[in-house]
């Protein structure tokens, strides 16, 4: 992944007041141009060191990968 792609994780809280965690993956196609497929986590967590937790076990996320709004 190059550094302008989007994170790896997104920390998403919904109206509910849960966070949500999706799980992106960027690819390149012939041409060089990204395309990135983005899968929800279905659990919701209480806070967002619980869903990086989650990441991180999971998924072997690493500090840096991970954006929040």
């Amino acid at each position: 992944m190059t550094s302008d792609g989007p994170k790896p994780f997104l920390i998403v809280k919904d109206e509910a007041g849960q966070f949500r965690l999706t799980v992106r993956e960027t690819r390149y196609n012939s041409q060089g141009y990204p395309w990135v497929v983005s899968k929800p986590v279905e659990q919701a967590f209480k806070s967002t060191a619980a869903a990086r937790a989650y990441a991180v076990e999971e998924f072997g996320g690493k500090a840096g990968e991970f954006a929040f709004r």
